[in-house]
Formats: structure tokens, sequence, C-alpha cells
């Protein structure tokens, strides 16, 4: 069976009343635990930017890790993790952002993008695109262009794409 052949969505699960009532969580699990839909997932991925000129894929953790490294891979390239304060152990920078209740931090080794290198940035999903948004400005302090943001899949409804109006931003599913 061809990667184009798998309808990803039916490997997505809705979970209602998660994490809190009335949401209807989007779960990949099944995505993942199913070896060819997941290998279809990164193939996607593959065929939509190997022409895009990219040297380096960046993903936030954890479940940015999930299709960025594979899809590294996939690429040849290598792959930058994105990670919260304190799991990294070299020099890092920071930046820190908004939530809807609070703030968070993205931290990357200080060395682990060169200005100038052009950067895929992946996750699983894209919902208010605040994550993203933080890891493209951590990306620019380093001189890299953020070429393009890749997810899994989309919530539209919650607006996330309004956030990176200036970026290339691509979803294999959109809810």
């Amino acid at each position: 069976m061809s990667s184009n052949d798998f309808d990803l969505r039916s490997y997505i699960r809705d979970v209602p009343d998660f994490p809190k009532p009335g949401i209807i969580y989007k779960d990949i699990t099944p995505l993942l635990g199913h070896a060819d839909a997941f290998k279809a997932t990164i193939d996607r991925l593959a065929d939509r930017f190997r022409d895009a000129q990219i040297d380096v894929i960046a993903a936030p953790e954890a479940r940015g890790f999930v299709f960025g490294a594979p899809l590294a891979l996939a690429l040849g390239l290598g792959f930058v993790p994105i990670r919260k304060p304190g799991k990294l152990p070299y020099k890092t920078i920071s930046l820190s952002y908004a939530l809807e209740y609070g703030t968070d931090t993205l931290q990357v080794h200080n060395d682990a993008l060169e200005p100038g290198r052009r950067v895929l940035l992946v996750d699983d999903v894209l919902a208010t695109g605040g994550t993203i948004q933080a890891c493209a400005g951590l990306v620019e302090q380093t001189g890299a262009e953020v070429v393009a943001c890749a997810f899994i899949l989309e919530l539209g409804f919650l607006g996330g794409r309004s956030r990176l109006t200036s970026r290339d931003v691509f979803s294999l599913i959109e809810y």
C-alpha cells in the first residue's frame, strides 16, 4: 500500500472531555501505533519539503520530536531539539512567551543553528500557534531563517495560522 493510500484522519481518535469537560482531544497515538500510517505521515511531509532547500529540522519537545526526528532522517538532514528550561546540557539561548494563563520558556543550544541556516519547524498540532511562534522567534535569535512550519494536524477553529501569517504553514490534516 502506498503512503498516499492512507486516510490519516482514520488514525486520529477523538477523546471527549479531555483534558477538561467540553474539549474534544485529537489523539494521534493510534497513528503512531500503526507503522504504515506513521510511515505515510513522514513520507507525505518529506514529499512536501524535499525540494524546499532546508538545511535542518527543529522541533519542540515532546511530540514535535516524534515527527521531526524521523522527517530529518527521511530528508537526510540534522535535527535540533527545542526544549523546556533545564533539559539541555550545554549553553543555551532562551525565549519566554505568553500562554493563556501565564508564561512558558523554550531553549536551544547556542551553537545548534548557524546564521543563515534554513530551518523547517515541525510539531504535531497547530492549535493557537503560541508554541511554534515562540520556536520561530528562538530560531531567528540564532540568525537562522524559518523556511516553513509543518504540522500533522491543525485545529483551524483556534486560529493558530493567523499568528503565523508571515510564514509558510503546512498541515497534513485540518479540522
